[in-house]
């Protein structure tokens, strides 16, 4: 396919002209918007669906780390007030929403720019992120070994794409001033993960996309490379209109200030994208195919165990593959076998007889995930409570209590995943573990354990749809089934 160069360059000086009035008309309606155009004690975020920023879980519940952070800000530090979120359609749609009095505060994954800067407030930076020119690897004409702009710009035949309005827009346009041959397309209603989405199906050449976002969608797509980063790293934060009441403005820096003190900051990151990198691509191609070859034979097995203990059926999927790839003959040196790879005392815990069938592996690993869950401290919240659970059942309950006494003892917190992950690697290091009840262990293998399973949860909730039995059966873990 190849391009006009003259008419790629008309067309971007069209869509300066269409930013600078678009600039023009940002600034009229900020002088003309009231300050308060929201309801007394209400307080609404504009953001857009997106897999960091807000979309709804496979659990049908609202999730994204721009939400749980909206939710607690408010919990915290706006007692009283009603929380409301406008969804837009992209994120060139944000800072004029924010902009035009329909939101108070934009929660929508934006870096700091300088254009930004002339229009909004940003908050103190929660998150960095460096700015990628992606590719798909596996095409036939991908191109090899780029290494500059210089290297792209002589490709004119490609087709780069970035949403409109974001800030990979206003970084190639600093980058056009040395490169003036340099060409791209800026489509209105859409976002990185739609352009992503093309990148990887061979409709779309280039695109430019946050380093964290990349990482998330590399496990769904894994002919996704980076071929450069571009520019310096940037910073994500919120944005507020510059006429907000400074009372807000200094609650919400506050905000970011503690949750970055405490550790809560750090736990939500790892919660959304700490496993982000754990698979490779091998790994995710692997996988992907065998949800099609073996998981049909066992996803009613799935389902069942579902019904019987209320885990959700992918999570029991995403460890069996993690202990035995499906394989129900799957046997290690150590005599642990089948589709959970249950030890003999395991077994015999859960009655089971016979550990190849996997009408007895699945819903006796699933019972043991839910033992292990109803062993540890009330206290500990859900989704850390499922990790610690899989930590147990891959490691033991008595090693993962020595981690977590170790994490207490470093000032961390003891019922944080993201704390307690830190500590179970310390285990089979002699300073530590001769200090704790009961010594030596491969901590790192829990590790790995748990965020591959993050990972394969993802891909199977990306692609599975939830099951949603009528009724569920589960009364407790010990023989009340």
């Amino acid at each position: 396919m190849k391009l006009n160069v003259n008419s790629s360059l008309h067309a971007n000086y069209k869509s300066l002209m269409r930013l600078f009035l678009y600039l023009l008309l940002v600034f009229l309606v900020v002088a003309c918007s009231p300050t308060g155009a929201n309801k007394k004690n209400e307080i609404i975020f504009v953001t857009h669906n997106g897999p960091v920023t807000y979309y709804t879980n496979g659990d049908g519940q609202l999730a994204g780390i721009e939400y749980d952070l909206a939710t607690l800000f408010v919990k915290e530090y706006l007692p009283g007030y009603q929380i409301k979120f406008l969804v837009v359609n992209s994120i060139s749609d944000v800072i004029p929403s924010l902009l035009k009095g329909k939101a108070n505060i934009a929660a929508a994954n934006l870096s700091i720019t300088h254009l930004r800067q002339e229009l909004v407030l940003f908050s103190k930076p929660y998150q960095e992120t460096q700015q990628q020119l992606i590719f798909n690897n596996e095409a036939e004409d991908s191109p090899k070994n780029l290494r500059s702009i210089k290297d792209l710009v002589s490709i004119v035949d490609k087709k780069i794409a970035v949403p409109a309005d974001t800030s990979f827009a206003e970084r190639l346009s600093q980058i056009q001033k040395e490169q003036p041959t340099l060409h791209w397309q800026a489509p209105k209603q859409t976002n990185s993960e739609s352009l992503l989405d093309e990148v990887a199906s061979g409709i779309l050449d280039f695109t430019v996309a946050d380093s964290h976002v990349v990482s998330v969608m590399q496990n769904y797509y894994p002919n996704l490379a980076v071929a450069m980063p571009l520019g310096k790293p940037e910073n994500i934060a919120w944005a507020l209109p510059k006429n907000t009441d400074p009372q807000i403005v200094k609650k919400v820096n506050v905000f970011f200030d503690q949750i970055h003190k405490d550790g809560r900051l750090h736990n939500l990151l790892d919660r959304y994208y700490g496993n982000s990198k754990r698979l490779n691509a091998l790994d995710i191609t692997t996988f992907l195919e065998r949800t099609h070859s073996l998981l049909p034979k066992y996803q009613h097995l799935f389902k069942q165990a579902q019904e019987v203990t209320g885990l959700d059926w992918r999570l029991l999927a995403a460890v069996s593959y993690r202990e035995s790839h499906w394989d129900t003959f799957s046997t290690s040196p150590s005599n642990v076998r089948g589709l959970m790879m249950l030890t003999e005392d395991t077994a015999d815990l859960m009655g089971v007889t016979d550990r190849l069938d996997p009408k007895q592996s699945i819903p006796a690993g699933a019972k043991y995930i839910v033992k292990m869950k109803d062993t540890l401290p009330d206290r500990i919240a859900e989704p850390d409570r499922t990790f610690m659970a899989l930590a147990a059942y891959n490691i033991g309950y008595a090693h993962l209590e020595d981690a977590r006494v170790l994490a207490k003892r470093f000032k961390l917190n003891p019922d944080s995943w993201a704390d307690v992950k830190k500590t179970l690697v310390m285990l089979n290091k002699p300073e530590y573990y001769s200090t704790v009840k009961y010594g030596y262990a491969s901590g790192g293998a829990p590790v790995i354990f748990v965020e591959s399973i993050r990972s394969y949860q993802r891909i199977l909730e990306r692609y599975q749809p939830n099951y949603a039995p009528n009724a569920i059966n589960f009364k407790g873990w010990a023989g009340e089934y």
